[in-house]
């Protein structure tokens, strides 16, 4: 399927009247490209709108590039959110788009990827080029542009180290990859004076758009509740923490707001600044489109003021999948600040120290799968957990790091459930949970969980089970909103 082939799929009337409204709930699900100026813009962007006749509209940005249009300096697609579902493309297509997105073809090819996923180079490229348009190796290309040109615009690093922390290997191939997607070259896009001083001393800096609503003091709330002061900690309105990413660590930091969210690394996590940019919306949950769940869970009287008092919850998702696995396990009947005790122990244990940063910042990653499967389990009952949950705690390590056990958000939701539940120590409770968290399946709902039943009423397992039965295929963000009445 061709670039046009896929742009006719969009309904482009539909497309130009959200266009003319600059209707921010289409922001990311299209993007418009303008035959005369030979740009492509989001749907939001302030530029003066062009005629009906003058527009091609594609459903991903690597599309409208393809097909010769350049990026808008002004509304910056490199920021928009991104597509969130998987349903309206196989969960191979899926899978692979993400992966790319985190950076998986930056350090490894194509070959690589498809045995990852277990198929061949061959039917991954041609599934990727019938369901969305382009093959692999074009849309590692376009996000990797996409990260250049926040980069460019954003920070004053030397277009050198631009490039390879956008995930080029030579400066050459960058300047020439480059003037050919966007008409320019990298020198020409830059604009001094421009960037803004962070939390990072020497860090990295670029914005991520959120699809609205969005509540950040919502997802700080969670955030505080939730961290671990060896490896996390709050700083004017940000999020920091260690993390080890593509085999390097160092600090993180994400300050949302109510249309973006600010990121920044320190110099050390560069190369991993692309991965690094997709956790974090999955952190944020930035690619939601909340108008769409609040319309089916607002029909519920169950959840009817929770959904008109927060439109635009959303269901906080895992930086790093293994952490909040282990974390679920921890969490078995105890309370939230009581897993945290347990938890940042864990990490002080187990996990990599840093040099701080600054006064009072974090110095500890989360424990390697590989590390804490070699633990042993006196040294981890020792922490604070009981024997059973210890062991489950190593099993859970262990399978992982054999690779056993593959914590991907794009697998099949059966056969995941069936793997989870397969350990000693993991129940529905913990499986639902880490399939939420974790894997942050849009339909994750675990109906033992004592604040939901609660929340309920005082409702029993079934009971729970039953009623959410309505809220499919969001039953995650039914959770949150049951979750949200009271705060953790």
């Amino acid at each position: 399927m061709d670039a046009e082939k896929q742009a006719r799929q969009l309904d482009a009337d539909a497309c130009y009247r959200a266009l003319t409204a600059r209707d921010a709930r289409f922001d990311g699900a299209f993007f418009v490209g303008v035959q005369t100026t030979g740009i492509y813009c989001r749907p939001i962007c302030t530029a003066r709108t062009p005629g009906r006749d003058r527009c091609s509209f594609f459903e991903r940005a690597a599309l409208a590039e393809s097909a010769g249009f350049r990026a808008c300096f002004r509304c910056r697609p490199e920021r928009a959110p991104g597509h969130a579902s998987v349903d309206a493309v196989s969960r191979l297509v899926a899978s692979a788009v993400r992966r790319i997105e985190e950076g998986a073809l930056n350090d490894g090819n194509v070959e690589e990827l498809a045995a990852e996923l277990g198929t061949s180079s061959r039917h991954l490229r041609r599934a990727m080029v019938s369901e969305i348009g382009l093959g692999p190796v074009e849309l590692a290309g376009s996000r990797r542009i996409a990260l250049a040109r926040e980069l460019l615009r954003g920070t004053e690093l030397p277009i050198t180290d631009v490039a390879f922390a956008a995930g080029f290997t030579s400066i050459r191939r960058f300047n020439d990859a480059y003037k050919a997607s966007q008409k320019m070259t990298p020198t020409e896009v830059r604009r001094p004076g421009t960037v803004r001083r962070g939390i990072l001393p020497g860090g990295l800096r670029i914005e991520l758009d959120v699809r609205p609503p969005f509540d950040p003091a919502i997802a700080l709330t969670f955030l505080e509740a939730r961290a671990l002061p060896a490896s996390e900690a709050f700083v004017d309105g940000a999020w920091l923490r260690v993390a080890t990413v593509g085999g390097r660590t160092g600090l993180v930091a994400a300050t949302p707001r109510a249309r973006s969210v600010v990121v920044e690394v320190t110099a050390g996590l560069a190369p991993a600044l692309m991965g690094i940019a997709a956790r974090l919306r999955r952190v944020f949950d930035t690619d939601v489109d909340p108008t769409v769940i609040a319309a089916h869970l607002g029909q519920d009287p169950l959840l009817a003021e929770s959904v008109a008092a927060h439109p635009g919850l959303r269901v906080m998702g895992a930086f790093e999948p293994f952490e909040w696995a282990i974390r679920a396990v921890i969490g078995q009947q105890v309370s939230v600040a009581g897993a945290r005790t347990v938890a940042s122990r864990l990490v002080l244990r187990y996990g990599q120290a840093i040099e701080p940063a600054f006064a009072n910042a974090p110095t500890h990653a989360w424990p390697e799968p590989k590390v804490l499967a070699a633990a042993d389990e006196v040294d981890v009952i020792k922490l604070g957990m009981n024997g059973a949950r210890a062991r489950t705690v190593l099993v859970l390590a262990r399978a992982v790091a054999d690779g056993k056990l593959v914590l991907d958000r794009g697998g099949e939701p059966a056969a995941m459930m069936a793997a989870l539940l397969a350990l000693p120590g993991i129940g529905p409770w913990t499986a639902e949970y880490i399939a939420l968290r974790a894997l942050h399946w849009p339909d994750a709902f675990p109906a033992g969980d004592l604040g939901i039943r609660k929340a309920l009423g005082g409702a029993s397992q079934a009971e729970a089970e039953r009623l959410s039965e309505r809220w499919r295929p969001w039953r995650a963000y039914a959770a949150a909103h049951l979750w949200n009445r009271k705060i953790p």
